[in-house]
């Protein structure tokens, strides 16, 4: 039997985004014996170190942007990608070359046979030899899930980063806020300062304790900093913010949303404390928040596709994030005295009911979207759920379809929020693709 190619082997590893708790494979021992084989190329890294429920996707972005506009050779990890895996892996905003990924895994997957990995773990430590090779002067890495037990929790940080606490993955991670925040604080480390943008009291209460018992510096984000926006709409933010090293007046940030308002300001507090540039000067910060989406490649958060009638993506997968989203879109609507049209997937273990409710408050009519992955909950249980909660449904349909059916019957005054996964963007055909 032919021994299959370097991306379809990838591919053939244990996906969570798939397969679901069947590809999570908690612990470091994999990490670490891949690292030692690898060079142990994470030490090599000056990193930042990037947990939290939701929001770490944005705020890592954020921080890359600030660091390479302040003329750093900045790497950044997220997941999961949108459109393609090399985005998981970029230096500057460019993802890693595909020649360059094929190559690695050839060289190294005797030892991925030996060490079972998930796919998971194999891009993480691929990411950080990457990063090593091109010689980083700052990484910044998303935790993928939790942050004790993640892959990415081999590193030593220059910085830990919690942005917030939610129930999310309570299956995995704990059914209270302070099980859950004691997962994320996993990655607080001797030696290491940490910056929260935790609010709630238990939350807050269990990362003091972790960082005081590891005896290392907690700045907390609302203690520090404050920040207000004149202006806000589906496009961005002018903000103006105050932290302990000086006051930033009309900030452009091209990411709509008061969460992302809240996102930036951590951003900036910790592009502050680990990059020098930013120390001397406000520029770096000006330059990065604005052009946050062409310096990393951020995509898929409130991305306005079509004006009139809207239609906006968000890979928002939870209560929490969705919410935010429809706030965003709310303001608009208001303006536009339309109606709300959403298409929509959602994946086990995100709490349907809750994310029904907020449509059902807005009047909201959905369109349940297939899409072909082990954990997505089918269209009908979709829609079951949402009519329990009294919520108009309209007939399933694939994404293209939908959309090519919501330009035909919407009113200048409409939107459509098109939401549920990451694989929603993968869905969106060639018109509106996001692809880069």
């Amino acid at each position: 039997m032919p021994r299959p190619d370097a991306l379809d082997y990838l591919f053939g590893l244990p996906q969570y985004g798939s397969v679901g708790d069947d590809a999570r494979k908690p612990g470091l021992e994999r990490m670490d014996t891949m690292m030692d084989a690898m060079g142990r190329p994470h030490e090599a890294l000056r990193a930042v170190h990037v947990a939290g429920t939701n929001g770490k996707g944005s705020v890592s972005s954020m921080i890359a942007a600030i660091a390479t506009a302040a003329g750093l050779n900045t790497g950044l990890h997220t997941s999961p990608h949108l459109t393609h895996v090399e985005q998981r892996m970029r230096v500057d905003g460019v993802p890693a070359p595909t020649e360059w990924l094929v190559d690695a895994i050839d060289q190294y997957r005797d030892l991925f046979d030996r060490v079972s990995p998930s796919f998971f773990e194999v891009m993480v430590a691929l990411t950080f030899r990457y990063f090593a090779d091109r010689g980083v002067d700052l990484a910044v890495i998303e935790v993928g899930l939790g942050g004790r037990l993640d892959g990415t929790n081999v590193l030593h940080p220059a910085l830990s980063v919690i942005t917030n606490i939610d129930l999310d993955h309570t299956d995995l991670l704990g059914d209270t806020l302070p099980e859950i925040a004691r997962e994320k604080a996993g990655i607080i480390k001797p030696q290491t300062p940490v910056l929260s943008g935790v609010t709630q009291r238990d939350a807050k209460a269990t990362i003091a304790e972790v960082a005081r018992a590891q005896d290392v510096p907690l700045y907390n984000l609302r203690d520090e900093v404050a920040w207000w926006a004149p202006k806000a709409d589906l496009f961005g933010s002018i903000m103006d913010v105050e932290t302990p090293l000086r006051d930033y007046d009309r900030i452009h940030l091209a990411l709509a949303g008061e969460h992302q308002q809240a996102n930036a300001a951590l951003a900036l507090r910790a592009a502050e404390l680990v990059v020098p540039a930013v120390q001397a000067r406000p520029d770096p910060v000006h330059e990065g928040l604005r052009n946050v989406r062409n310096l990393t490649g951020f995509r898929g958060r409130l991305d306005v596709l079509q004006e009139q009638p809207l239609i906006v993506v968000d890979v928002a997968h939870n209560p929490p994030g969705i919410a935010a989203g429809l706030q965003t879109i709310d303001a608009a609507l208001t303006q536009r005295g339309g109606q709300l049209y959403v298409c929509m997937n959602a994946v086990q273990g995100k709490n349907l009911p809750e994310i029904a409710r907020l449509l059902a408050e807005r009047d909201a009519h959905v369109i349940p979207i297939p899409v072909d992955t082990a954990r997505a909950l089918s269209p009908k249980d979709i829609a079951d759920t949402l009519r329990m909660h009294g919520v108009k449904v309209l007939p399933t349909r694939p994404l293209a379809e939908a959309l090519t059916d919501y330009q035909h019957f919407a009113q200048p005054g409409d939107a459509l929020f098109v939401t549920g996964s990451h694989k929603m963007v993968e869905l969106l055909p060639d018109a509106f693709s996001l692809r880069e």
